[in-house]
C-alpha cells in the first residue's frame, strides 16, 4: 500500500494528505458489517500511521472476527514500533487477548505486540507463565518465551 511505503521513507506531507484522503473511507469500513471491510480498516490505520485512530483500533482489538482482531493487532505493532506508548495504553486489553482469546494466531500477534511496549513486570509475568504452561499451543509457549526474555533484558532483570 502507498501509505505504507510513504511512512516507511518519511514523506511525512505527502502520508498526512493522503491521511486526509481517506480519513471518512476508514472510518465508515471499520463500521462495516463484512468482516474483510473491517479486516482491511483495521490494517490501514497502521499502514497511514494513523496514532488519532487508537480508540478506532482498540474497536478492532474487540471484533468479533479473528481476521479484523489481528489485522488491529498488526495495525499496533506497527505504530508502536518507534512508540511504546501505543502498546503501554492498551496493554489491559492486550494481556486479556493473550490470555483468553480463542484463536491462537490472534494470540500470538498480541505477544509480539506487547515485545514493543515497556518492560513492566505484570507483562513479563504473564508471558513467563504462558511460556511454561503446557497446556498452551507450542508456538504460543515460543513467543512468550522470546518476548518475555527480550523484556526481561530490557528491564535489567534476570529471571
Amino acid at each position: 500500500m502507498r501509505a505504507d511505503e510513504l511512512a516507511q521513507s518519511g514523506a511525512e506531507r505527502e502520508l498526512a494528505t493522503l491521511r486526509k484522503q481517506w480519513e471518512d473511507e476508514l472510518e465508515s469500513a471499520a463500521r462495516s458489517a463484512d468482516y474483510r471491510e473491517r479486516a482491511v480498516a483495521y490494517r490501514a490505520i497502521g499502514q497511514f500511521r494513523f496514532r488519532q485512530k487508537l480508540e478506532l483500533l482498540r474497536r478492532g482489538l474487540d471484533d468479533e472476527s479473528p481476521a479484523a482482531r489481528g489485522s488491529a493487532l498488526l495495525s499496533v505493532q506497527l505504530l508502536s514500533k518507534d512508540s511504546p506508548g501505543v502498546v503501554n495504553a492498551i496493554r489491559p486489553v492486550l494481556h486479556t487477548i493473550v490470555s483468553t482469546d480463542s484463536n491462537q494466531a490472534v494470540r500470538r500477534l498480541a505477544v509480539l505486540c506487547l515485545r514493543n511496549g515497556s518492560a513492566q513486570r505484570e507483562t513479563i509475568v504473564l508471558l513467563t507463565g504462558l511460556a511454561e504452561d503446557d497446556e498452551q499451543d507450542a508456538e504460543l509457549r515460543n513467543a512468550a518465551r522470546t518476548v518475555a526474555a527480550d523484556l526481561r533484558k530490557r528491564a535489567g532483570t534476570k529471571s
